[in-house]
């Protein structure tokens, strides 16, 4: 029978305990380096957590009743969290000097989302103790969150471990602009092992989204009617959170990219996508096709999921909070994340 990983677990310390007694004095309580043949998997914590998956859908289920651009919001922060260095919640890390939260690529993070994971964190560490990681937290929730429209479900790999520090500024830099083109995007993307399909569905994530009218000002001297407009609501309301779906934004369907065959996407890099050859057949296929875009987007998320990340097999599971690493101890991160909601 093939040991639990809480055995595991203690086989190892147990070990290090034995071979060096002063070094395993001093460590930091909770770095874990997990044993090759406890790798992550779709049903890590099904030993150790089995009502996890109840508990994460529950939990996005009553969020999305209060407030459904919570789903945009978990959207992003996976994204943003596992482009510049695979997914490790090195986003959610808080801390005065740096953050990743403080960056302008991440102005748009909705604070509801981060919370979110942190208040399901509470809840499954009070039911199966720190066994889950803030990492696998995010991926699931966000799986519940897009599952919630009947897109097909996805696997994510569990077992991932937390960053105990946020991504340097050069990696969160690299993140994809609201203002490039198709060439910048597709290389953008191609640097982190995706391909153009994966480009134009992922980006089919704006169909619930929202951004502000600094993101897209740099359209506002295009000539068209639907331009205009948005020129004229950001001028009444500068700080305006435009639909990036003008048309269903509050479902997450093909109807994005129907707007971007009329000419009604919002962002720059939405429209760029109907303006080359190697992604407008996409825009249509998609368009045409919801149970394509459905099925694709599952797929592409899955390859998010599984970016590789240095951390994701020596971190840590954050025992006090998602937005601080274990060495800083109790804080009372979780009240400040409640007041930013």
């Amino acid at each position: 029978m093939k040991p639990s990983r809480a055995a595991m677990l203690a086989m190892v310390g147990l070990v290090a305990a034995v071979l060096s007694p002063a070094a395993l004095s001093t460590a930091a309580p909770s770095l874990i380096s997990l044993p090759n043949s406890d790798s992550p998997s779709y049903d890590f914590h099904d030993e150790s957590c089995p009502n996890l998956w109840q508990m994460v859908h529950d939990a996005v289920e009553e969020a999305i009743k209060e407030d459904i651009g919570v789903v945009a919001g978990l959207l992003r922060v996976m994204f943003h969290d596992c482009f510049p260095q695979g997914c490790d919640a090195s986003l959610l890390l808080s801390d005065k000097f740096w953050s990743e939260l403080n960056m302008p690529q991440n102005n748009g993070i909705r604070r509801n989302a981060v919370y979110l994971i942190e208040s399901i964190r509470v809840k499954v560490q009070d039911t199966c103790g720190p066994t889950v990681s803030c990492t696998d937290i995010m991926n699931l929730a966000t799986r519940e969150a897009v599952m919630h429209f009947e897109v097909p479900g996805y696997e994510v790999p569990l077992g991932l471990l937390d960053s105990r520090a946020p991504a340097p500024r050069e990696n969160v830099e690299q993140l994809p602009g609201p203002d490039f083109n198709t060439t910048q995007l597709i290389e953008s993307f191609q640097s982190r092992g995706f391909d153009i399909t994966d480009v134009v569905a992922l980006s089919g994530a704006h169909t619930i989204g929202r951004s502000s009218c600094g993101s897209f000002r740099n359209r506002f001297g295009e000539n068209a009617d639907f331009v205009r407009w948005l020129q004229g609501t950001c001028a009444r309301n500068p700080n305006h959170l435009q639909d990036l779906d003008v048309t269903t934004p509050e479902k997450f369907d093909n109807v994005y990219y129907n707007n971007l065959k009329e000419g009604k996407g919002v962002l720059n890099s939405d429209m760029a996508l109907t303006r080359d050859a190697s992604t407008s057949w996409l825009v249509d296929g998609f368009a045409q096709d919801q149970g394509w875009f459905f099925s694709q987007f599952g797929t592409s998320m899955r390859k998010m999921a599984h970016l590789p990340s240095e951390f994701g097999r020596n971190g840590e599971i954050r025992k006090y909070s998602c937005s601080w690493a274990n060495l800083h101890g109790p804080k009372g991160p979780t009240a400040d994340l409640a007041a930013s909601a």
